[in-house]
């Protein structure tokens, strides 16, 4: 009875082990991804009114845990009764992460009429504000849910020839730091202005050493959302570009004395145009029509 007892936690900690361990391979396989989901959140928890933002960025977090609720059984049971198609999943995945890269590309090179900013404005009606809030909530969950995706997905294919256990143990791992983690450096983000102007706030003296900590937060969210967006749009093309090396076998022979680095960055950033082409002339098409 002891010996059983015995040969069962040394089975837990040595499951325990593997999940730390493949949790770090996972992690990083999945950091540009992370990088995007929390530059996209950033930017759309921010614009609302500043007493209004931690109230919506918990909505967009409670929506995102479903998603993982939803994502996460699907996925396991895919692994363990069709493996083929987390590969199928991932590559498709990687299409719309290259086209995602692409896009951004595009959009910052070539010029094209800006959408008004959504900020909430003071003067709306309070049932206005609520329903702008509920659009931008739903806009974010979907993003979420595509996003999250991607993370399981990816997570899963570093443990896919793992047993059962490992990869349910990994997954949710790397599922519970793309949501708690990301999340609340969102919430530490969006606030960065907020805390600036209690700073500047401080004292009277125009010049003291909160103003300018103050001053520096201020002037630092802005850049800090656009640095976040410029690593989230290189991470989705470095990061599709690893997931046709490494899954094609066309892609995996292709340039084989270059850098890994910039070999997956090209690969992504070829497949993401040549999936942006068709996708633009059928929304120029579209509008036309």
């Amino acid at each position: 009875m002891a010996s059983g007892l015995f040969a069962l936690l040394d089975d837990i900690a040595t499951l325990m082990d593997d999940v730390a361990v493949l949790s770090k391979v996972a992690a990083k396989k999945t950091a540009g991804i992370l990088g995007d989901d929390l530059a996209v959140n950033a930017e759309k928890a921010s614009g609302f009114v500043s007493d209004r933002e931690l109230p919506v960025l918990w909505a967009i977090m409670k929506g995102s845990l479903l998603n993982k609720v939803i994502i996460l059984p699907v996925a396991f049971l895919l692994s363990a009764f069709y493996p083929p198609a987390i590969i199928a999943i991932l590559v498709i995945g990687g299409l719309y992460l290259a086209y995602e890269g692409a896009e951004k590309i595009y959009e910052y090179l070539v010029p094209h009429p800006k959408e008004a900013h959504s900020r909430l404005e003071p003067e709306l009606t309070e049932e206005q504000i609520l329903a702008l809030e509920k659009q931008k909530i739903k806009s974010a969950i979907t993003t979420d849910f595509i996003l999250s995706v991607e993370i399981v997905i990816i997570a899963m294919s570093t443990v896919v020839d793992k047993p059962l256990g490992t990869q349910i143990g990994v997954v949710s791992v790397i599922a519970l730091i793309a949501t708690v983690g990301v999340y609340g450096i969102v919430g530490l983000i969006v606030r960065m202005d907020e805390f600036g102007y209690k700073l500047i706030a401080l004292n009277e003296d125009l010049d003291s050493f909160s103003d300018k900590v103050g001053r520096l937060l201020v002037n630092a969210l802005p850049w800090v959302i656009r640095f976040l967006g410029v690593v989230g749009t290189l991470a989705l093309l470095l990061v599709s570009g690893g997931i046709f090396a490494h899954n094609i076998n066309f892609f995996h022979h292709l340039f084989e004395s270059w850098p890994t680095m910039v070999k997956e960055f090209v690969i992504g950033l070829v497949v993401g145009i040549l999936v942006m082409i068709p996708v633009l002339i059928f929304k120029k098409l579209r509008k036309k029509s």
